[in-house]
């Protein structure tokens, strides 16, 4: 099994954002895909059948299935969507595949939020030994799924992050603080530091910062915002220090990232089934 692609969907509204995520498509004939879902109303249709959103649901599509999302700006959808490729001779992982899309979607729960984030981390890493740790955890979650497990038994460190994790993706849009988000989660910002590097590999401000950072992307690929108004909706200090930021993370300046996307935007990142 490889992960081919991770991301995390935080409240899809803007129309060109709702049009890229709610094209119909399907995958390559190795590639199977888990979306995730954490909030908003909409509709997903896998394999032709709709189904309604739901937080804490989980749906499997396989192969050269169509399927695509269904949403409205109104109660905007937050969702992970992991996309896998197997290989010819992993056949029980196929058949497995197989008997979740037969069976999903699937109602986990919503405490699933740090399990995808720590995937989502691990699979986009440079680290070999990284990415086949989240295969491995991907793998237990479809078996016990299969096996009628209904949610996590989180330990007391992984309920913190998941919280965490909440707090962050709800707030990206203000300005919190690390003594804030500690003082939340009734620990120490020394202990918090720790653990939240240990699980995640990086500070609990860089994630944040790197979710602005995303939120961002979106602003400019699927809005007309200025640059002023984008660092003033995420809260930061001047579009001098959004500029910085977004650069450092990107390696681009939010006007040439802006310019470069839109050019690239075309059918080759799609395989649009109902226009053929």
């Amino acid at each position: 099994m490889k992960i081919v692609d991770a991301v995390f969907v935080y409240q899809m509204k803007n129309q060109n954002e709702l049009k890229w995520h709610g094209r119909t498509h399907a995958h390559k004939e190795d590639e199977y895909e888990i979306h995730y879902f954490l909030g908003g109303d909409g509709q997903f249709i896998n394999n032709r059948t709709s189904y309604t959103i739901s937080p804490g649901t989980m749906f499997v599509s396989l192969p050269q299935i169509v399927h695509t999302i269904k949403a409205s700006s109104s109660n905007p959808i937050t969702y992970y969507a992991i996309l896998l490729r197997l290989s010819k001779n992993e056949t029980a992982l196929t058949s497995l595949f197989e008997q979740q899309q037969a069976n999903s979607p699937y109602h986990i729960g919503t405490n699933y939020r740090f399990f995808f984030e720590e995937i989502k981390e691990k699979a986009l890493s440079s680290s070999y030994n990284r990415h086949q740790s989240a295969c491995h955890q991907i793998a237990s979650l479809l078996y016990q799924v299969q096996d009628g497990r209904k949610g996590l038994n989180n330990d007391n460190e992984s309920r913190h992050l998941e919280k965490a994790l909440r707090i962050m993706q709800k707030n990206v849009m203000a300005n919190l603080t690390l003594s804030e988000l500690a003082s939340e989660l009734h620990l120490t910002e020394s202990y918090f530091i720790r653990l939240f590097g240990e699980r995640m590999h990086q500070t609990p401000m860089k994630y944040y910062m790197k979710l602005k950072i995303e939120a961002a992307s979106a602003l400019l690929t699927c809005t007309e915002l200025s640059i002023k108004e984008i660092a003033a909706t995420l809260s930061f200090s001047s579009e001098f220090h959004f500029s910085k930021q977004f650069k450092a993370k990107t390696g681009l300046a939010p006007t040439y990232y802006r310019r470069n996307y839109l050019q690239k935007i075309g059918p080759q990142h799609q395989i649009l089934l109902d226009e053929q």
